[in-house]
């Protein structure tokens, strides 16, 4: 009864509430989540006209998920329903303080408890709407979200504590219930002119679907695991040890119509990586341009890659790798058309904690990622019309993934084969009486085109199958 009264809430609060928010984010744009508005122009002259000027923001969300595997194997639905709210004080001598929270109830699904009785393999994706590390956990989903004292500066600011952050490796991920978030100091510089930098030491992760803070080490290893790269399973699930994340980002757009950015993420103890990404439109008329793109990544392996007994290790000692990927495409101020290719070498694993966030090569598609294979060619297309208004978006896109064999666990930690993968995104905003809304439809196939050995360990929940992805937003 306590959770029925709690969901009539939720609905209620629906309908009397008023901005939108979308799925999914590009890893380029600012963290988005909540819609807060500005109070730039406010400097309380005490605490308590700070806290009486600032905003409150809101957040509902109902998502609904659904499975469809190769005949034979298990398929899975669920129903999510979630809010929350955020409150962010006015500035007081150039300071704020920020907190939020956030409620998700589970109103009918699969039982994630049962695993799959052919593979013996659990739930992969409605499972992480809610708490995959309790998939009995249907009422007691409750989150901390961000809780931080930010200073601003001119066009720059700096916030310590528990925030949200979009980067190329530490990011919002590509949506479910709520994002991943961090715990640190974050330095927004935007000082210099067309120029933006970066700073931050990260000491805490909240990764997607979990309900709580990790330490770095601790935050690596709640996802699957996957094999070590001698076959064996990966054992480095709580047994990694990090002081911390320190990342710097510079972008700069001083020449006319490139983009260049680069990026470098220290773990210490575990892994550094650097991404080199260069993007260029070319003008072919006021109404249309082409599009360029660069990008290049490099990882190494430091010290014994998170612990001395390489079979619990995150990063293999002395490893290393390396990816590069390019972008050519067309756009006008409707429509979209690109052709997306990324390269991950032979030289190693391309790895980046799954909790940390979602890939950011230019050939991603939301539901699959290739993090954890060395040895790919990747090549994708994606069309994508946006209306004048900017309130309908839909795109069309198609993947093909070459990936190293499944039993080459040198450069396939996950067991996965290689596969087509399709995905038909439909988003709209509404306006008028219902706006503050916005709904999405997705729907992901993929198509198996690798040896899979007659082995479902291989099928499940990877490919010869489809996910269909109905989710309604409101922000206030």
């Amino acid at each position: 009864m306590k959770k029925f009264f709690a969901i009539i809430y939720i609905l209620t609060s629906l309908l009397f509430a008023t901005d939108t928010i979308a799925q999914h984010q590009e890893i380029s744009e600012k963290p988005t989540v909540w819609k807060e508005k500005s109070n730039e122009k406010i400097d309380s002259t005490s605490i308590l006209n700070a806290f009486k000027n600032g905003h409150f923001s809101g957040h509902f969300r109902y998502f609904f998920m659904n499975t469809n595997n190769e005949k034979g194997v298990s398929d899975y639905y669920s129903n999510a329903l979630g809010g929350g709210v955020k409150f962010e004080t006015a500035k007081f001598h150039n300071f704020q303080f920020g907190v939020s929270g956030y409620y998700i109830f589970n109103i009918g699904s699969s039982d994630f408890t049962e695993k799959d009785p052919i593979t013996n393999a659990p739930n992969r994706y409605e499972l992480a709407l809610f708490d995959i590390q309790n998939p009995s956990n249907k009422d007691n989903l409750s989150r901390l979200e961000e809780l931080y004292l930010k200073y601003n500066y001119k066009n720059s600011n700096i916030t310590l504590g528990k925030q949200l952050l979009n980067t190329s490796f530490i990011n919002l991920q590509d949506g479910r219930m709520r994002p991943t978030e961090v715990d640190g100091i974050w330095v927004d510089f935007n000082e210099i002119k067309k120029t933006k930098i970066n700073v931050g030491y990260l000491y805490g992760i909240s990764p997607r679907s979990t309900l709580k803070y990790f330490k770095v080490g601790e935050s690596i290893g709640i996802y699957p695991t996957g094999v070590n790269p001698d076959g064996t399973k990966s054992g480095y699930a709580g047994n990694l040890d990090s002081n911390g994340i320190y990342i710097i980002g510079i972008q700069n757009e001083s020449v006319k119509n490139l983009k260049t950015l680069l990026w470098n993420q220290y773990a210490e103890n575990l892994f550094n990586s650097v991404l080199f990404q260069m993007d260029y439109t070319y003008d072919l008329n006021p109404n249309s341009k082409l599009l360029f793109g660069f990008q290049t990544i490099y990882q190494n392996a430091l010290d014994f890659g998170g612990n001395e007994d390489q079979s619990k290790t995150y990063f293999q000692k002395n490893g290393n790798s390396q990816t590069f990927g390019g972008r050519f495409g067309w756009k006008n101020s409707t429509l979209e058309l690109t052709l997306n290719y990324n390269r991950i070498t032979a030289k190693g694993r391309y790895l980046m904690p799954r909790e940390w966030g979602r890939d950011p090569f230019y050939t991603f598609m939301p539901r699959e990622r290739n993090e954890g294979f060395g040895d790919v060619n990747a090549l994708m297309t994606k069309i994508q019309y946006t209306n004048p208004k900017k309130t309908f978006k839909s795109h069309l896109a198609v993947g093909y993934f070459d990936l190293p064999d499944v039993k080459n666990v040198a450069l396939n930690k996950y067991g996965l084969p290689s596969y087509v993968q399709t995905n038909a995104d439909i988003r709209y905003e509404f306006q008028g009486l219902l706006k503050g809304f916005d709904v999405q439809l997705l729907y992901v196939h993929k198509f198996n085109v690798g040896e899979t050995y007659n082995n479902k360990n291989y099928v499940f929940n990877k490919t010869n199958m489809s996910t269909t992805n109905f989710i309604l937003n409101f922000n206030f």
